[in-house]
Protein backbone atom coordinates (compact mmCIF):
# COMPACT_ATOMS: atom_id res chain seq x y z
CA UNK A 1 0.00 0.00 0.00
CA UNK A 2 1.72 3.02 -0.72
CA UNK A 3 1.24 6.83 0.74
CA UNK A 4 -2.61 7.73 -0.74
CA UNK A 5 -3.32 10.31 2.22
CA UNK A 6 -2.15 13.70 2.50
CA UNK A 7 1.41 14.10 3.00
CA UNK A 8 2.97 13.82 6.07
CA UNK A 9 3.79 18.10 6.40
CA UNK A 10 -0.08 18.76 5.66
CA UNK A 11 -1.09 16.15 7.71
CA UNK A 12 0.05 17.74 10.74
CA UNK A 13 -1.52 21.01 10.17
CA UNK A 14 -4.74 19.02 9.20
CA UNK A 15 -7.44 20.64 10.99
CA UNK A 16 -11.07 20.01 8.60
CA UNK A 17 -14.16 21.73 10.12
CA UNK A 18 -16.04 19.52 12.81
CA UNK A 19 -19.70 18.44 12.26
CA UNK A 20 -21.19 19.32 15.75
CA UNK A 21 -25.03 19.27 16.47
CA UNK A 22 -26.55 22.10 18.37
CA UNK A 23 -27.69 19.60 21.31
CA UNK A 24 -24.43 17.71 20.90
CA UNK A 25 -23.63 18.72 25.12
CA UNK A 26 -26.81 18.76 25.92
CA UNK A 27 -27.37 15.05 24.44
CA UNK A 28 -24.53 13.83 26.90
CA UNK A 29 -25.31 15.58 29.72
CA UNK A 30 -29.10 13.88 29.27
CA UNK A 31 -27.67 10.40 28.47
CA UNK A 32 -25.31 10.39 31.24
CA UNK A 33 -27.33 11.79 34.02
CA UNK A 34 -29.88 9.18 32.92
CA UNK A 35 -27.05 6.46 33.63
CA UNK A 36 -26.36 7.04 37.05
CA UNK A 37 -29.07 5.53 38.42
CA UNK A 38 -27.36 2.20 37.10
CA UNK A 39 -24.01 2.66 38.54
CA UNK A 40 -24.00 -0.28 40.78
CA UNK A 41 -21.36 -1.59 42.61
CA UNK A 42 -19.02 -4.38 40.67
CA UNK A 43 -18.43 -8.07 41.83
CA UNK A 44 -14.42 -8.88 41.55
CA UNK A 45 -14.22 -12.55 41.52
CA UNK A 46 -10.70 -13.84 41.88
CA UNK A 47 -9.93 -16.92 39.19
CA UNK A 48 -6.76 -19.05 38.96
CA UNK A 49 -5.29 -19.01 35.36
CA UNK A 50 -1.86 -20.29 36.44
CA UNK A 51 -0.49 -16.92 36.87
CA UNK A 52 1.39 -17.23 40.35
CA UNK A 53 2.86 -13.64 40.48
CA UNK A 54 0.08 -11.72 39.06
CA UNK A 55 -3.81 -11.75 41.20
CA UNK A 56 -6.40 -12.10 38.20
CA UNK A 57 -9.76 -11.00 38.72
CA UNK A 58 -12.96 -11.72 36.72
CA UNK A 59 -15.48 -8.21 36.74
CA UNK A 60 -18.96 -7.90 36.06
CA UNK A 61 -20.28 -4.42 36.33
CA UNK A 62 -23.36 -2.35 35.49
CA UNK A 63 -23.26 -0.80 32.20
CA UNK A 64 -25.71 1.17 29.46
CA UNK A 65 -29.37 0.65 31.53
CA UNK A 66 -27.39 -1.66 34.22
CA UNK A 67 -26.61 -4.49 32.18
CA UNK A 68 -23.82 -6.49 32.96
CA UNK A 69 -20.79 -5.73 31.19
CA UNK A 70 -17.39 -8.12 31.78
CA UNK A 71 -14.11 -7.58 32.44
CA UNK A 72 -10.82 -8.45 33.69
CA UNK A 73 -8.53 -7.05 36.23
CA UNK A 74 -4.89 -8.17 36.94
CA UNK A 75 -2.46 -6.95 39.03
CA UNK A 76 1.13 -7.72 40.15
CA UNK A 77 0.69 -10.13 43.64
CA UNK A 78 3.54 -8.78 45.46
CA UNK A 79 2.49 -5.26 45.47
CA UNK A 80 -0.59 -4.31 47.96
CA UNK A 81 -1.40 -1.22 46.31
CA UNK A 82 -3.24 1.34 45.85
CA UNK A 83 -1.53 0.99 42.58
CA UNK A 84 -1.53 3.33 39.07
CA UNK A 85 -4.10 1.96 36.58
CA UNK A 86 -4.53 1.05 32.63
CA UNK A 87 -8.45 0.81 31.45
CA UNK A 88 -7.99 -0.50 27.98
CA UNK A 89 -10.72 -1.22 25.46
CA UNK A 90 -10.90 -3.61 22.63
CA UNK A 91 -10.36 -2.78 18.70
CA UNK A 92 -13.29 -3.75 16.24
CA UNK A 93 -14.75 -7.11 16.69
CA UNK A 94 -12.94 -8.39 19.89
CA UNK A 95 -13.88 -8.89 23.16
CA UNK A 96 -11.69 -9.09 26.37
CA UNK A 97 -9.77 -12.03 25.38
CA UNK A 98 -7.77 -14.36 27.62
CA UNK A 99 -6.29 -13.72 30.59
CA UNK A 100 -3.09 -14.42 29.65
CA UNK A 101 -2.94 -11.77 26.64
CA UNK A 102 -2.52 -8.94 29.31
CA UNK A 103 0.10 -9.77 31.41
CA UNK A 104 2.41 -6.92 30.43
CA UNK A 105 1.36 -4.26 32.44
CA UNK A 106 0.65 -6.18 35.55
CA UNK A 107 4.31 -7.14 35.15
CA UNK A 108 5.95 -3.89 34.81
CA UNK A 109 3.99 -3.10 38.21
CA UNK A 110 0.68 -1.95 36.86
CA UNK A 111 -3.22 -2.95 37.61
CA UNK A 112 -4.65 -3.31 34.59
CA UNK A 113 -8.61 -3.36 33.46
CA UNK A 114 -9.60 -4.80 30.29
CA UNK A 115 -13.40 -4.15 29.32
CA UNK A 116 -15.17 -6.65 27.10
CA UNK A 117 -17.11 -4.97 23.73
CA UNK A 118 -21.09 -5.70 24.76
CA UNK A 119 -22.13 -7.79 21.44
CA UNK A 120 -18.74 -8.37 20.41
CA UNK A 121 -16.47 -10.60 21.11
CA UNK A 122 -16.67 -12.92 17.91
CA UNK A 123 -13.94 -11.71 15.73
CA UNK A 124 -10.22 -11.46 16.51
CA UNK A 125 -10.58 -11.89 20.45
CA UNK A 126 -13.38 -13.72 22.38
CA UNK A 127 -15.89 -11.81 24.57
CA UNK A 128 -18.47 -12.67 27.21
CA UNK A 129 -20.75 -9.40 27.39
CA UNK A 130 -24.16 -9.04 25.28
CA UNK A 131 -25.93 -6.32 23.97
CA UNK A 132 -29.26 -6.10 25.56
CA UNK A 133 -31.14 -3.49 23.11
CA UNK A 134 -30.36 -4.77 19.45
CA UNK A 135 -31.98 -2.01 17.53
CA UNK A 136 -32.97 -1.89 13.83
CA UNK A 137 -32.14 -3.14 10.64
CA UNK A 138 -27.82 -2.64 10.02
CA UNK A 139 -25.65 -4.03 7.76
CA UNK A 140 -23.42 -6.85 9.54
CA UNK A 141 -20.80 -5.60 12.02
CA UNK A 142 -21.78 -2.56 14.56
CA UNK A 143 -21.12 0.96 12.90
CA UNK A 144 -24.70 1.29 11.42
CA UNK A 145 -26.58 -0.76 14.65
CA UNK A 146 -29.33 1.75 15.47
CA UNK A 147 -27.85 4.51 12.89
CA UNK A 148 -31.23 5.69 12.85
CA UNK A 149 -31.33 7.97 15.98
CA UNK A 150 -28.95 8.72 18.05
CA UNK A 151 -30.97 7.90 21.04
CA UNK A 152 -30.85 3.82 19.50
CA UNK A 153 -27.24 3.56 18.63
CA UNK A 154 -25.02 1.17 19.02
CA UNK A 155 -22.28 3.59 20.54
CA UNK A 156 -24.58 5.50 23.02
CA UNK A 157 -24.19 2.46 24.86
CA UNK A 158 -20.96 1.58 24.61
CA UNK A 159 -19.33 4.72 25.26
CA UNK A 160 -21.88 4.90 28.47
CA UNK A 161 -19.98 1.21 29.50
CA UNK A 162 -16.57 2.49 29.08
CA UNK A 163 -17.36 5.28 31.83
CA UNK A 164 -18.72 3.01 33.81
CA UNK A 165 -16.03 1.10 33.15
CA UNK A 166 -13.80 3.11 34.77
CA UNK A 167 -15.70 3.88 37.76
CA UNK A 168 -15.70 -0.41 37.91
CA UNK A 169 -12.05 0.24 37.93
CA UNK A 170 -11.57 3.14 40.44
CA UNK A 171 -13.74 1.38 43.08
CA UNK A 172 -11.51 -1.52 43.34
CA UNK A 173 -9.22 -1.09 46.80
CA UNK A 174 -5.99 -2.26 45.08
CA UNK A 175 -6.82 0.50 42.24
CA UNK A 176 -5.74 4.38 43.19
CA UNK A 177 -8.45 6.21 41.53
CA UNK A 178 -6.27 9.44 41.10
CA UNK A 179 -3.81 7.50 38.23
CA UNK A 180 -5.85 5.91 35.50
CA UNK A 181 -4.83 5.76 32.34
CA UNK A 182 -7.17 4.90 29.52
CA UNK A 183 -5.77 3.23 26.37
CA UNK A 184 -7.32 1.58 23.16
CA UNK A 185 -6.20 1.05 19.49
CA UNK A 186 -8.66 1.20 16.01
CA UNK A 187 -12.02 1.40 18.01
CA UNK A 188 -10.61 1.18 21.26
CA UNK A 189 -8.38 4.59 20.28
CA UNK A 190 -12.18 5.94 19.57
CA UNK A 191 -13.62 4.67 22.57
CA UNK A 192 -10.74 6.53 24.65
CA UNK A 193 -11.58 9.47 23.52
CA UNK A 194 -14.81 9.17 23.72
CA UNK A 195 -13.90 8.06 27.51
CA UNK A 196 -11.34 10.89 28.05
CA UNK A 197 -14.48 13.54 27.02
CA UNK A 198 -16.94 12.02 29.09
CA UNK A 199 -15.70 11.16 32.30
CA UNK A 200 -14.44 14.48 32.56
CA UNK A 201 -18.23 15.51 32.45
CA UNK A 202 -19.26 13.39 35.37
CA UNK A 203 -16.20 11.44 37.33
CA UNK A 204 -14.70 14.23 40.12
CA UNK A 205 -11.25 11.89 39.45
CA UNK A 206 -11.66 11.15 35.38
CA UNK A 207 -8.17 9.46 33.88
CA UNK A 208 -5.08 11.31 34.15
CA UNK A 209 -4.58 10.65 30.58
CA UNK A 210 -5.00 8.75 27.15
CA UNK A 211 -3.51 6.15 24.67
CA UNK A 212 -5.14 6.60 21.57
CA UNK A 213 -3.46 4.61 18.72
CA UNK A 214 -5.25 4.95 15.43
CA UNK A 215 -8.80 5.87 16.57
CA UNK A 216 -11.09 4.59 14.54
CA UNK A 217 -14.60 6.80 14.79
CA UNK A 218 -13.41 9.86 13.61
CA UNK A 219 -13.79 12.26 11.15
CA UNK A 220 -16.36 9.66 10.03
CA UNK A 221 -17.74 10.86 6.86
CA UNK A 222 -14.28 11.98 5.57
CA UNK A 223 -13.29 8.35 5.95
CA UNK A 224 -16.06 6.95 3.89
CA UNK A 225 -15.27 9.26 0.75
CA UNK A 226 -11.38 8.21 0.83
CA UNK A 227 -11.25 4.52 2.05
CA UNK A 228 -13.20 1.34 0.80
CA UNK A 229 -12.27 -1.21 3.37
CA UNK A 230 -13.98 -2.21 6.40
CA UNK A 231 -15.72 -1.26 9.24
CA UNK A 232 -16.43 2.21 7.49
CA UNK A 233 -17.58 0.06 3.90
CA UNK A 234 -20.50 -1.09 6.83
CA UNK A 235 -21.82 2.99 6.31
CA UNK A 236 -21.01 3.15 2.48
CA UNK A 237 -23.16 -0.10 1.73
CA UNK A 238 -25.53 0.68 4.09
CA UNK A 239 -26.30 4.29 2.55
CA UNK A 240 -25.77 2.55 -1.04
CA UNK A 241 -29.66 0.65 -0.59
CA UNK A 242 -30.81 3.73 1.68
CA UNK A 243 -30.56 6.76 0.05
CA UNK A 244 -32.92 9.08 1.62
CA UNK A 245 -30.64 8.63 4.57
CA UNK A 246 -27.63 9.82 4.19
CA UNK A 247 -27.86 13.35 5.54
CA UNK A 248 -30.09 11.33 8.79
CA UNK A 249 -27.17 9.00 9.19
CA UNK A 250 -24.35 11.51 9.35
CA UNK A 251 -26.31 13.81 12.20
CA UNK A 252 -25.99 10.96 14.21
CA UNK A 253 -22.85 9.55 13.71
CA UNK A 254 -21.92 13.37 14.53
CA UNK A 255 -22.62 13.00 18.10
CA UNK A 256 -20.05 9.88 18.12
CA UNK A 257 -17.64 11.59 16.15
CA UNK A 258 -13.95 11.50 17.80
CA UNK A 259 -13.03 14.45 16.13
CA UNK A 260 -16.19 16.54 18.73
CA UNK A 261 -14.84 14.49 21.40
CA UNK A 262 -11.17 15.57 21.11
CA UNK A 263 -12.44 19.48 21.21
CA UNK A 264 -13.75 18.29 25.12
CA UNK A 265 -11.01 16.53 26.64
CA UNK A 266 -8.18 18.59 28.13
CA UNK A 267 -6.44 15.48 29.62
CA UNK A 268 -2.71 14.62 28.25
CA UNK A 269 -3.01 12.04 25.53
CA UNK A 270 -0.79 10.48 23.05
CA UNK A 271 -1.91 9.01 19.87
CA UNK A 272 -0.17 6.68 16.85
CA UNK A 273 -0.81 6.66 13.46
CA UNK A 274 0.17 4.16 10.18
CA UNK A 275 0.70 6.55 7.58
CA UNK A 276 0.01 3.51 5.09
CA UNK A 277 -3.29 2.84 7.24
CA UNK A 278 -6.36 2.50 4.95
CA UNK A 279 -8.77 1.15 7.60
CA UNK A 280 -8.43 4.49 9.53
CA UNK A 281 -6.50 6.77 7.28
CA UNK A 282 -4.18 9.02 8.66
CA UNK A 283 -5.59 12.47 7.70
CA UNK A 284 -9.19 10.95 10.47
CA UNK A 285 -6.03 10.33 12.83
CA UNK A 286 -4.72 13.57 12.74
CA UNK A 287 -8.21 15.39 12.63
CA UNK A 288 -8.64 14.27 15.71
CA UNK A 289 -5.19 14.74 17.20
CA UNK A 290 -5.04 18.03 15.84
CA UNK A 291 -8.32 19.09 17.44
CA UNK A 292 -7.65 17.97 20.80
CA UNK A 293 -7.90 20.33 23.56
CA UNK A 294 -5.00 18.75 25.84
CA UNK A 295 -1.60 18.14 25.40
CA UNK A 296 -0.69 15.84 22.99
CA UNK A 297 1.73 13.87 20.80
CA UNK A 298 1.92 12.28 18.19
CA UNK A 299 3.63 8.71 17.19
CA UNK A 300 4.07 8.41 13.72
CA UNK A 301 4.96 5.09 11.76
CA UNK A 302 5.77 5.84 8.20
CA UNK A 303 5.94 2.83 6.75
CA UNK A 304 3.16 0.68 8.91
CA UNK A 305 -0.77 0.08 8.24
CA UNK A 306 -3.41 -0.17 10.59
CA UNK A 307 -0.89 -2.11 12.76
CA UNK A 308 1.20 0.76 12.96
CA UNK A 309 4.05 0.51 15.74
CA UNK A 310 2.78 -2.97 17.12
CA UNK A 311 5.53 -4.04 20.01
CA UNK A 312 7.05 -1.19 19.56
CA UNK A 313 4.05 1.34 20.51
CA UNK A 314 3.54 -1.21 23.64
CA UNK A 315 7.29 0.50 24.56
CA UNK A 316 5.99 3.93 24.39
CA UNK A 317 2.83 3.22 26.58
CA UNK A 318 5.33 1.82 29.43
CA UNK A 319 7.19 5.00 29.13
CA UNK A 320 4.22 7.39 28.94
CA UNK A 321 2.40 6.13 31.82
CA UNK A 322 5.32 5.96 33.82
CA UNK A 323 5.72 9.98 32.80
CA UNK A 324 2.38 10.30 33.77
CA UNK A 325 2.59 8.75 36.97
CA UNK A 326 5.79 10.23 37.59
CA UNK A 327 7.95 7.17 37.98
Amino acid sequence: MPHFDLPLSELRNYLPERDEPADYDAFWDKTLAEQRVHAAAPSFEEVDAGYTQLVTEDVTFAGYDGQPVKAWLLRPRHLSGPLPTVVTFIGYGGGRGLLGEWTGLPSAGFAHFVMDLRGQGSGHRPGDTSDGALTGPHLGGFLTLGVGDPETYYYRRLFVDAVHAVEAAQSHPAVDPARVVISGGSQGGGIALATAALTQRVNPSPPIGAIVDVPFLAHMRHATEIVGTAPYSEIVTYLGTRRKDVEGVFRTLSYFDGVNFATRSTIPAMFSVGLLDDVCPPSCVFAAHNHYAGPKRMKVYPYNGHEQGGAFQDVEHLAFVRELIGS
